[in-house]
């Protein structure tokens, strides 16, 4: 699946990705997923990691509640989430992998480690018989 984000929202993500080191900061992506087969993100949202910890984030409810209700009023489709790792790759850690319950969501995981900058990847993770299924996504900044 081929994803994209605008250079706008993807500088969003980098910027409070950022801010809120050494922690991991999280949000939601929302927008279409259209006939060609493109996942459009339209707008991004900036939650609070309730658990405030370098490793691992957890999103609080109230926020992702009321992020969810502004993507319907907006005619948006909730696609998914993003979090940042503030020290190591832009892949999923095996707790990403044992907390992606919903096989339809996209996972956009930004990394602060590299020396050239900050890197934003998506993936789509899915259980399997085997246990996960991870596929990363072309992401396309707009």
């Amino acid at each position: 699946m081929k994803i994209t984000i605008t250079r706008a929202d993807y500088e969003f993500i980098c910027k409070s990705a950022a801010a809120g080191q050494p922690e991991e900061v999280c949000g939601l992506i929302a927008g279409t997923d259209r006939e060609d087969g493109i996942r459009e993100i339209q707008k991004v949202y900036l939650l609070t990691n309730t658990d405030h910890s370098p490793e691992h984030f957890s999103i609080d409810p109230g926020e992702q509640i009321a992020a969810v209700r502004d993507m319907r009023a907006g005619g948006l489709t909730p696609l998914g989430n993003w979090h940042s790792h503030p020290a190591t790759a832009a892949r999923p850690s095996a707790e990403d992998i044992r907390l992606a319950n919903d096989s339809r969501a996209s996972y956009l995981i930004l990394s602060l480690a590299g020396e050239n900058g900050p890197v934003l990847n998506g993936y789509h993770i899915r259980k399997d018989a085997d246990g996960k299924f991870i596929r990363q996504e072309e992401l396309v900044i707009l």
